[in-house]
């Protein structure tokens, strides 16, 4: 219990003594609790002080969160020599409750459908040198009335579209020229530009994020107009079909102005001069392509990187298509930096399968973000706790860091039953062996350090 308030005191200056008191019972109870994480169920493993209506109340308390995390990281992980990177996602999580907060209809990209449930969109840091996702900012999506009617809107758009109803050859009469330079976010943007304001106003007057990494769905010119407006730059993978144009290099001798794009390339017939890099591996060859080249959505070139994968056996081929608005990136630093994205996927993992995101049962509003954050909060605090064990043994888990907790519970539950108190070594080979039990890679932890 004792490193566990020592780390909390990095965020004591942002808590009231009792939320602070409060906090240490709650994140006790989340690292012995071998069921659920709820709040009934958080209170039958924490120490004397952390009653069910003494949790209740914290999780009805309004917290900065935003400091919260921020703090933690800034005290704890930051590494001011390292460079650094913003990722962003959205999880939704299902839940039954109909009184539940923000609770609709999202669609879940494990499951591939649309689930009853929350959704929460993240923020966080991620350090290029260890390879680690640190969450920083988690904030639930609610979605707005006009969201919700842009999402029918899309959906109908789709239905109409499956059901073979194609236009016409040619331009649709009275339609005109658009400007892409003027964009208009959809409602869904605006949510997410308005949540990367704040992220970047809480990070950036110390750590100076340049690059925002982004998933698929927002590998489109409207998100990285975004992005770019705030003066970052997007790293995200496009559609595989996407058609990409180098710029127009010949001689223009017929009417109108020159021409912007040149002939549209084949991804699996390149220009060698696009040739970066050629690698073989298990009868796979690997070409990595880099250029700048147009799409037709967007309103600038782009600095894109096509890996091409190809069987040498069937001659299958397969590619993606990863781009950056950063037209002087190296592609190297975009494939890396793109699947450094992939880290924030491992954060969702263990906020879900360890600290409760898809457990708890609260349902206004105060409540649920207190339950969202303190999931993702225990994502980084928990990270803390198992680094002097990973230093002994780097496989050390989070299921191990959590069967050392619950076996240290049942020691001093134990030891409460005996007259006399053993010697100090007796005393440190019961605290070794309770805390080895149901553990998978456990590491010795001398019992005064708990």
């Amino acid at each position: 219990m004792t490193e566990i308030l020592a780390l909390l005191q990095h965020i004591s200056p942002l808590l009231e003594k009792t939320t602070f008191r409060q906090m240490s019972q709650v994140i006790f109870g989340m690292l012995v609790i071998s069921g659920r994480i709820t709040m009934l169920g958080i209170s039958r493993w924490t120490e004397k002080g952390g009653s069910y209506r003494t949790i209740q109340r914290l999780y009805y308390k309004v917290l900065p969160w935003g400091a919260i995390h921020w703090l933690f990281f800034r005290m704890r992980f930051l590494r001011i020599e390292h460079e650094y990177i913003g990722a962003a996602d959205e999880v939704v999580v299902r839940k039954a409750g109909e009184e539940t907060h923000g609770k609709g209809h999202f669609f879940s990209g494990i499951q591939q459908q649309v689930i009853s449930g929350i959704a929460v969109f993240l923020f966080s840091v991620v350090d290029t040198e260890e390879e680690q996702s640190y969450p920083i900012q988690a904030n639930q999506i609610v979605k707005s009335a006009e969201e919700k009617a842009a999402s029918k809107a899309k959906a109908a758009a789709k239905k109409v579209k499956k059901m073979g109803e194609k236009r016409k050859r040619g331009r649709p009469k009275g339609s005109r020229n658009k400007d892409k330079q003027e964009v208009v976010l959809s409602p869904e943007l605006l949510r997410v530009q308005k949540d990367l304001q704040t992220f970047l106003g809480t990070v950036g007057s110390i750590l100076p994020i340049k690059y925002i990494a982004m998933d698929g769905h927002f590998g489109n010119y409207p998100a990285a107009y975004m992005v770019r407006k705030e003066d970052r730059h997007l790293i995200s993978k496009m559609r595989h079909d996407a058609a990409l144009y180098p710029a127009f290099e010949g001689e223009h001798s017929g009417p109108g102005r020159k021409p912007i794009y040149g002939k549209k390339i084949d991804v699996y017939q390149m220009d060698p001069k696009y040739l970066k890099e050629t690698t073989v591996k298990d009868n796979w060859r690997i070409d990595i392509y880099q250029g700048q080249f147009y799409n037709k959505e967007f309103a600038f070139a782009l600095n894109v990187v096509i890996i091409l994968k190809t069987n040498l056996v069937t001659n299958a081929q397969a590619h993606a298509i990863l781009f950056s608005t950063d037209l002087d990136q190296e592609y190297d630093k975009i494939i890396k930096f793109y699947k450094l994205r992939f880290q924030i996927e491992f954060n969702f993992r263990d906020a879900k399968q360890y600290w409760g995101l898809e457990d708890f049962m609260n349902v206004t509003e105060t409540a649920v973000t207190n339950a969202i954050n303190f999931s993702f909060f225990m994502v980084n605090f928990s990270g803390a706790l198992a680094q002097p064990f990973r230093q002994q043994n780097p496989d050390f888990s989070m299921l191990d860091l959590k069967s050392h907790y619950r076996g240290y519970r049942y020691a001093i539950e134990t030891l409460k039953m005996l007259p006399q108190k053993p010697d100090a070594i007796l005393l440190a080979d019961i605290f070794q062996q309770l805390t080895r039990l149901g553990a998978i890679h456990p590491a010795f932890q001398p019992a005064d350090s708990l």
